[in-house]
């Protein structure tokens, strides 16, 4: 089977780059002896996991993490039972834990919250649990120094194992220097929560951080166990615009097929609209706006210049095409890939991978993916 062969839209996955990917990630991370816990809210495969259990030696996860419970049941039916589910609990996902956990699997949870933290404590065999720190992201967790810190960890009593955080906000950065100052900023608050913590009398084993941008910003891990990354496996336009790999690194992208012509607009028509490929716009945040997506040809070279989804229906892609291409080239039912800007929403409406290995337009294999919640 050929990509040529295959029904558009669909996701296909460069098992090349993804483990050229993955093994820049195990050397990164390995010098500093900390687990690397790969977010796999990103690949939701099985398949993908094996790949970076055996990225280098001594380098793969010994635990991953989770964004979905479907996720959690969907790994643990695997064989993989060390899971943080790294999205702040609910009493309801709180009774779907523990029957999970009941089932063999060691699902990890995280809060902010006092009354949450006296939900997890009455459980009958509580989850581990760590607190949520804020280090700059501004979404959930508390301050390093926040006073309610002591009261939730109080509360939570033996439940209690470390703390966690995520430096979202370094995808805001446009240098390595601006990454570099978020990955310390990243470390030091979750490093200081945690020798607060200590100071208490709380026994805390895990100071879990992450992103890819601050993972691979090379700085010092120091009081750090864990390290959290998700994107830098597959990459994205966005990544690539702020640094954290090159456009060649870009291991996912949309199959799609050409269904019209507007030669005299310097436009084309695809089959992949804002279902297939989302309607993220992360780098119109950037100096290089890279639309809905960079269009490139069926063996993911950038031969069609910088011919850009400009606009996104929900399946009709409008292409801008690159002055310098002649779209004549291009009749109906010519089949051509588009890399994401964010590779985490286009891949979550798709429930397959059709991987490819380098340049090769042959499909080598065929990966499920968990979606839903």
């Amino acid at each position: 089977m050929r990509l040529s062969d295959l029904p558009t839209p669909c996701l296909v996955l460069d098992r090349t780059v993804l483990q050229r990917n993955l093994a820049r990630m195990a050397r990164v991370i390995a010098p500093s002896g900390v687990a690397l816990r790969p977010h796999m809210k990103t690949a939701k495969s099985m398949d993908v996991l094996k790949l970076a259990m055996a990225a280098g030696p001594g380098a793969g996860p010994r635990g991953i993490t989770v964004s979905t419970l479907a996720e959690a049941e969907y790994f643990s039916g695997n064989g993989v039972m060390d899971m943080l589910y790294a999205v702040g609990i609910t009493p309801y996902k709180l009774d779907q834990v523990a029957k999970l956990n009941a089932a063999g699997a060691q699902i990890i949870v995280i809060t902010d919250d006092l009354a949450m933290a006296g939900h997890i404590a009455d459980q009958t065999n509580p989850p581990r649990t760590l607190i949520e720190i804020d280090t700059g992201e501004h979404r959930g967790g508390l301050a390093p120094d926040d006073s309610r810190l002591m009261e939730i960890a109080a509360k939570l009593g033996p439940a209690l194992v470390g703390i966690c955080t995520h430096a979202g906000h370094s995808y805001s950065a446009r240098s390595p220097q601006a990454v570099a100052q978020v990955a310390e900023a990243e470390r030091a608050g979750a490093v200081h929560a945690a020798e607060r913590l200590r100071a208490a009398g709380h026994e805390i084993k895990i100071v879990s951080v992450g992103s890819s941008p601050t993972a691979l910003a090379g700085g010092s891990l120091e009081g750090v166990t864990e390290i959290r990354p998700g994107v830098y496996m597959f990459g994205d336009l966005f990544q690539a615009e702020i640094g954290t790999h090159g456009p060649e690194d870009i291991a996912v992208s949309v199959l799609t097929s050409v269904i019209g012509n507007r030669p005299s607009q310097g436009r084309m028509l695809i089959d992949a609209g804002s279902i297939a490929l989302s309607k993220d716009r992360s780098t119109a945040d950037t100096e290089n706006d890279m639309g809905f997506g960079l269009v490139v040809d069926l063996h993911g070279q950038p031969s069609l210049g910088r011919s850009l989804v400009e606009r996104a229906f929900q399946e009709h892609g409008v292409v801008a095409i690159d002055p310098n291409f002649a779209s004549s080239q291009m009749p109906i039912g010519t089949k051509l890939r588009v890399l994401p800007n964010h590779t985490c929403l286009t891949a979550a409406a798709h429930d397959r991978y059709f991987v490819v290995d380098g340049g090769g337009d042959e499909v080598v294999a065929i990966w499920p993916r968990v979606n839903g919640w």
